[in-house]
């Protein structure tokens, strides 16, 4: 097979299954180290060897590539990643609300997540890194966010659309950590609640609510912030009261998000039942931070499936057309 082909696959591969970011990054990074090249430059092993970003892993793929197979790191990936998570709502998603790129925690440039969206084939694709007190994840502040305003707008067209947004992180009393004025400028706000997790019943209820009532929120992101599994351990999640949250979310059109990742799975399936009684919208979201991750929304679509989530609840079903209105709706 292609030998740049495989390498992006495996990286690919690597990024889906949340594997070391340094594993992917390699694979990636010898990926564009060899684009272009001819076989016959590949083939030169002794030069090949000492092109920066091609390592001894990277080396045997390609030359494995080369003679025809599929090489044996590849192979293995596949076997691993097994029978693709299916279900018929996924046939019915449009896009993604929640992702990032290196311009704060995540591991790849805008046009590789654009790219890998396109593939899955979205028609849209909120970019939501992070907010600047956030300062682990390499936040946001407001002059960078407004640079990356103006790569965004020129990331759109054939037919898919790259949404401008971010996760704005929950300040401790509700508050958002970005500039209002900056925040009526964007597509998409993902409000999430990223410290003092632990935060007493009241106080986080409070916190939550405000949230969930801003004028710019448009999606309540990972609301509980609980981790079951996974390389960071796991977190129990926030304590609040849930009908007071999701009433709040659905007095102001909120979106509840649905988070794909393995290791949130949030909301659990007791809030997700609550919140779609109340008569919440939802939002089925990667959170990837790789373009690998973007396809993670397999598990978000069964788990809404299961739990009886109706497409039309679901705003990431919605055309581009409907998802515009509704995030210009009177607040």
């Amino acid at each position: 097979m292609n030998p740049h082909d495989a390498l992006t696959e495996i990286a690919t591969l690597l990024e889906r299954e949340r594997s070391s970011r340094y594993k992917s990054k390699a694979f990636r990074a010898a990926a564009e180290a060899i684009d272009g090249l001819t076989d016959e430059q590949l083939r030169d092993a002794a030069s090949l060897r000492r092109r920066k970003g091609v390592g001894d892993s990277t080396f045997a793929v390609i030359q494995e590539a080369l003679a025809g197979g599929v090489p044996g790191y590849l192979a293995d990936l596949r076997e691993r990643a097994g029978v693709q998570v299916a279900s018929r709502l996924r046939g019915m998603l449009r896009g993604d609300l929640h992702s990032h790129s290196e311009w704060s925690d995540g591991l790849t440039s805008i046009d590789l997540m654009v790219a890998a969206a396109r593939a899955l084939g979205h028609e849209y694709l909120a970019l939501t890194d992070h907010s600047p007190r956030l300062r682990v994840a390499n936040g946001l502040s407001s002059e960078r966010l407004r640079t990356q305003l103006g790569v965004v707008a020129g990331m759109s067209g054939d037919g898919f659309t790259l949404l401008s947004g971010i996760e704005v992180d929950i300040l401790d009393f509700g508050a958002l950590d970005q500039e209002p004025e900056l925040l009526d400028e964007l597509d998409i706000v993902v409000a999430s609640a990223h410290s003092k997790l632990r935060m007493e019943r009241g106080p986080m209820t409070r916190r939550l609510v405000k949230a969930a009532s801003s004028r710019h929120v448009d999606v309540l992101g990972h609301v509980t912030g609980r981790l079951v599994e996974g390389s960071r351990g796991t977190r129990p999640q926030s304590t609040f009261d849930a009908r007071a949250v999701f009433e709040a979310c659905a007095a102001h059109g909120v979106a509840v998000e649905i988070n794909s990742r393995p290791e949130r799975q949030d909301p659990p399936d007791e809030l997700i039942a609550m919140a779609l009684e109340i008569g919440c919208l939802f939002s089925i979201d990667s959170d990837a931070h790789a373009p690998g991750q973007l396809s993670l929304i397999d598990h978000g679509a069964a788990r809404a499936e299961r739990m009886g989530v109706p497409a039309e609840r679901i705003v990431t079903t919605w055309p581009l057309e409907r998802l515009r209105e509704w995030t210009r709706r009177p607040r």
